[in-house]
Parts: C-alpha cells; structure tokens; sequence
C-alpha cells in the first residue's frame, strides 16, 4: 500500500461515497479500461464473481459442457457448478503450462461427437504466462465456442504486445490481496462487446430495471465493488508498472542464483510472450532430484516461517472433480509432482530473497 490509496480511500469516506457505486468506481473501471484497451470493464467484488457473470451473460445454462483448463486454482471452475453446467478438463503444454491447443481440439471434438458442443471455454494466463492464444483463439472461433479469458493472475501481462485480459469474448480480472495489484477483495469482467458490459452492470447489482420502484425481470446478483475499495484499486493502478517490474526483478533473481543448480528449472518466455511473473516457479528435474525434492525444500524453509508452496494440483485430480471428463496428457501432473512457487511479493527484500536461496542451496546439498 501506499500514500495514494489512502486519499482515495479517505476521499470516499468525505464524501460519503461507501456504497458499490461511486466516482472512485468509476474512475477505477475508467483506468482498467485505457490500461487494457478494451471497450469496457465492470468492477466487481471478486474474481470468482467475475467468472461467475461471464458465463451467466454468455448463457451457460444446467446441463451445458464448459472446457476449463485443468492446471489452475479451483475458482477457475467453480462458477461452472453454480451454473450446474458440467466442467470438463483440459491439459496444459509445456512451454507456457496453459491449456494445450491440440488437446482443446481433440477435447471438443470428441464432445461434439457426443452431441455435447461445448458451450464455451475458460483458458487461464497461469501464474501470468500468457496461454498461447492465436491458437486457442482460432479453434474456439472455428466452432463458435465463447472464450472466457481467466486473466486473475496476469495484469500487467502482454501477448504479441496486447493485454491480457483483452482477448476473449469475456475476460476476468481478479483483485485478491496476493495479486499484482489488490483492492483487498475485488475483481473485474472485461469485454470489447458493449452489450455484454450493459448485461453486466446489470445482473451484477441486482438487475433492477431502469423505473422508479423495484422492479425486477430476471435474475440479479449482488457482485459490484465498493467505491471505498475501488479507492484502493485507483491507487494501486498508478504503480501496477512498478509492482510488475519488481516482480519480473524477483524472477531474474532467483534464476541467476539458482539456475547453475544441476536440475534446477526456471519458465521462459516464448518470442512475444510477456509474463508479469506475479509468482516465480520452479522445477525439480525427474532426471537429477528424486520425487519429492519440492516437499522437502518447502518444509526446510517452512523451518525458516518462509512460506513457499507446490504449484496447482490440477483439477483433474481434485476430488470435488473426480467424476468430471478430463483430457490429459501426463504435462500438468508433472508439473504439480516437481515444482515450487517462491516467495514472490513486491515488496520482497534482498535480504530475504538471499536468505531463501541460501537455504534452497543448503537443502540441495
């Protein structure tokens, strides 16, 4: 936090301005939409929230398949079950650990083949690696699926120098306090379809229509963000260059103090793809470590109260998902069985980044 969240958040308290509406509101959602270069966001309460009206505004109805990638956080796939729509996996590839282009096409067409077109597609930009979107774009397009871009972990992420969170036919934004920038709790749903945005606004507070008493035609909810934490949000955009550059410096980091560890892997980028790096990961080679080097560099420096933690287990071996259709390849089992994300705030100092590779050395030994 800094000194220009608190005259925001002060600003709305003068004011009076408490409500899920608010100049801070709107400012905020006016800054998300110029960083972006999308055609309008709404600001909401969550992430989850967000993904939540992406598929309402799309559609998604009881019954319906969505694809969602598999390696990623469960709220990537939860707000398919509030829609009691059926999740089904997708694996990852192993440049970027996103959802694997050739394994959505073989996904969708074996669904198809099932008389089960899916009814849209949740890709997610993990950890803030852009997915490979050219492609994934141009197979969703090819069969006239929705994409809904899971940009939650990737503000301040650009591919082929454009947004994340710009690309999909909906995209979502999330705002936790461990993201890049936070608003404490909040999130955003961003689109370039101007009547998805209107749709928005309106199921997210309630769906109330536009006459002079409580009149209400469908179905509302009650998901916008408060103008005293939109504050918070307008404040932390003025230094979201900032934060990313520092984490893209805690990257660099580690992997110049790490990577002459035989066996030790740090994610590259792909030509034109650029990764905000929220958390920098790592692998532990199959060929040099044995299974479970990443546990036992965890708990070594849990010893230390620094807290690192494996990467995703994906979803398709989550137990609330077991009985869901899931397209593997072995790629995202791999990853959770060998890595590590690191401590990776922005407001991490030297002394603690040496200190965990000093002991990620000493563990390694």
């Amino acid at each position: 936090m800094g000194e220009k969240e608190k005259e925001y958040v002060a600003e709305a308290f003068a004011t009076n301005w408490v409500a899920p509406l608010g100049p801070n509101v709107d400012a905020f959602e006016k800054q998300l939409t110029t960083y972006l270069n999308v055609d309008g966001v709404v600001s909401l309460n969550s992430g989850t929230g967000a993904l939540h009206l992406a598929l309402e505004i799309l559609g998604i109805k009881q019954g319906d398949v969505v694809i969602c990638q598999s390696f990623t956080f469960a709220a990537s796939a939860f707000p398919i079950t509030y829609c009691k729509a059926e999740p089904v996996f997708v694996d990852s590839e192993k440049d970027t650990w996103n959802m694997d282009p050739a394994l959505l096409k073989t996904a969708i067409d074996d669904q198809v083949s099932k008389g089960k077109k899916p009814a849209a597609i949740i890709v997610v930009h993990l950890y803030g690696m852009p997915a490979k979107m050219n492609e994934i774009i141009a197979i969703a397009a090819s069969y006239g699926i929705p994409l809904i871009e899971d940009a939650a972990e990737a503000l301040g992420s650009t591919y082929q120098n454009k947004a994340c969170g710009s690309f999909g036919s909906v995209g979502i934004l999330s705002f936790n306090g461990n993201k890049i920038i936070t608003t404490s709790g909040g999130g955003a749903l961003t689109s370039n379809n101007a009547e998805l945005i209107s749709k928005t606004r309106k199921i997210s507070a309630q769906a109330r229509e536009a006459v002079p008493y409580y009149l209400h035609k469908e179905i509302g909810y009650n998901y916008r963000l408060s103008n005293v934490l939109a504050g918070i949000g307008r404040g932390q955009m003025e230094v979201l260059p900032l934060r990313v550059e520092k984490r893209r410096e805690i990257f660099e980091f580690y992997k110049n103090e790490l990577s002459a560890v035989k066996g030790m892997y740090f994610p590259e980028e792909p030509t034109g793809f650029f990764s905000n790096r929220w958390l920098t990961t790592v692998l532990f080679s199959k060929d040099v470590w044995e299974p479970g080097t990443n546990e036992k560099v965890r708990v070594s420096l849990e010893k230390l109260n620094i807290e690192t933690r494996a990467l995703w287990k994906p979803l398709h071996q989550q137990p609330v998902f077991e009985a869901c259709t899931a397209y593997n390849n072995g790629v995202s089992d791999e990853l959770f069985e060998t890595g590590l994300c690191l401590p990776s705030g922005s407001n991490t100092t030297r002394e603690s980044l040496n200190l965990v590779v000093s002991e990620i050395k000493k563990c390694l030994v």
